[in-house]
């Protein structure tokens, strides 16, 4: 399957932190991806993009925090993470490493 530009519109970027560090001993990799996009588009996209085979796409929206900026109330936007696991043997090098 060749990936589409909606594939590449639906996964925004690889969430490098603590958490999704972990999750990858599991075989599992964290993407930050667009609000609209559902389980089964998620796994299609993740599929396309890196020739991959998913078992299993788990979803969370973060929701975003009250901030202040120059005294002014502000607030950060809500993100969309899915938390994608691999089948055995395959794995995403998402370049987390510095």
């Amino acid at each position: 399957m060749k990936p589409a530009a909606e594939h590449y519109d639906m996964i925004i970027r690889p969430r490098i932190t603590e958490k999704s560090t972990l999750a990858s001993q599991i075989n599992t990799v964290v993407f930050e991806v667009s609000m609209d996009a559902t389980k089964p588009k998620i796994k299609e996209a993740v599929e396309a993009i890196f020739k991959v085979k998913v078992k299993a796409v788990n979803t969370t929206v973060q929701k975003g925090k009250s901030t202040r900026f120059r005294g002014r109330p502000g607030k950060r936007k809500n993100i969309k993470k899915a938390f994608v696991r691999l089948e055995e043997g395959y794995s995403i090098d998402t370049g987390g490493s510095r």
